[in-house]
Order: structure tokens, then sequence, then C-alpha cells
């Protein structure tokens, strides 16, 4: 969840999808990745301002992706080339491995840094949950790369939306029964001692 639980959930389904969707329809409309690009910029922005009007802040995960979907808009509108916005999902999920793995190799939880707060885990639970998403990211990043380059244009956008969202929700339903058996009760503090 990229908002706080006060967010109404329209507004943090804005913020997190707001951009690709607009993406997807400016190009079913126009049928061109360059025009579409100007959707998926201007929804990046104002995802990025929707969430930090929301919450005075914008959560790290729609900040990464606003800021790579302006750079990589950017040169793709700049240099009227469409493989750049082809190759961000490419470039975002090997970031997001690259965090995940690098974590681990560095023996911290990064997972459990972005997530902590909501889930309560053993850290061994959160260092093997932590390199399945890792190698989720990296599958996704490959995947991407073979359709961009195999398929046609529409088939991409498909793919990149609503795809790659149907893909993180079914991956990340199939790693539910592992939070839940090793998932631990939030404890709360204990008194205090006179």
């Amino acid at each position: 969840m990229s908002l706080s639980s006060k967010a109404r959930p329209w507004v943090r389904a804005a913020v997190d999808y707001g951009a690709p969707l607009a993406f997807l329809v400016t190009f079913l409309i126009t049928r061109s990745p360059i025009t579409a690009t100007w959707g998926l910029v201007g929804g990046a922005a104002a995802a990025l301002l929707v969430g930090f009007a929301t919450e005075r802040r914008v959560a790290p995960m729609p900040l990464v992706a606003g800021v790579a979907a302006l750079i990589f808009g950017g040169l793709t509108l700049a240099l009227h080339n469409a493989v750049f916005i082809k190759i961000k999902p490419t470039v975002l999920n090997l970031g997001f491995a690259g965090f995940l793995l690098g974590g681990v190799a560095l023996k911290r939880n990064p997972l459990k840094a972005l997530l902590g707060e909501a889930v309560h885990l053993p850290d061994g639970a959160w260092r093997t949950l932590t390199l399945r998403y890792g190698v989720f990211f990296l599958c996704m990043a490959a995947l991407n790369e073979a359709v961009w380059r195999t398929q046609t244009e529409q088939t991409w956008v498909w793919f990149r939306f609503p795809g790659l969202q149907i893909l993180a929700i079914v991956f990340s339903l199939t790693q539910a029964p592992f939070m839940m058996k090793h998932a631990k009760e939030h404890e709360p503090p204990p008194p205090p001692t006179e």
C-alpha cells in the first residue's frame, strides 16, 4: 500500500495506476507509443502531485515509478524514439531486483524496511520473501525485454498494462500462504516498570 490507511482507496489506485492507465488509454486512441508517452508523463506528474497533496509526502514506490516515467518518457519525447519507454519496465524491474538482492547480499532486509510496519515476520522469512521478490523482478525484466523485442507495439502495450500488474498481483497472492505461515503477532510494548 503506497499511501496511508487514511487515504481513500481510489486515491491510492490513482497514484499507483494512473500513469500506466493514461498511457494505455492514449495509445488506444492514437495508436502511437510516442503520443501515448505524453499520457504517461502527464499521469506520472499528476500521480506524484496527488500523492503529495494527500499525505504531504510521496511513498517510495510511486516516487521511483513516477520519476522513472518522467525520465524515460522525457527521453522518448525528446528523441522521438519509443525504445526508451519500452525499456523503462526493464530498467525499473532490474533496479528493484538489484535493491532487494543487493540488500540480502549485504545482510540487510530491504523488504522488511519497506513493509515491516504492515507485516510482522521473522528475519529468516523476510530474507526468503526478499529473495523471491528479487527473482520475480528479474523475471519481469526479462519478460518485458522478450515481449517488446518480439511482439507488436499493441501487444507490448497490453502486456505493459494491465499484463504486468496482473502478473504482480498473482505473484503476490502466491506469497500470501508463506507470509501467513510465518506471520507473528505484533506484540505491544511491555508495560513500564516503576
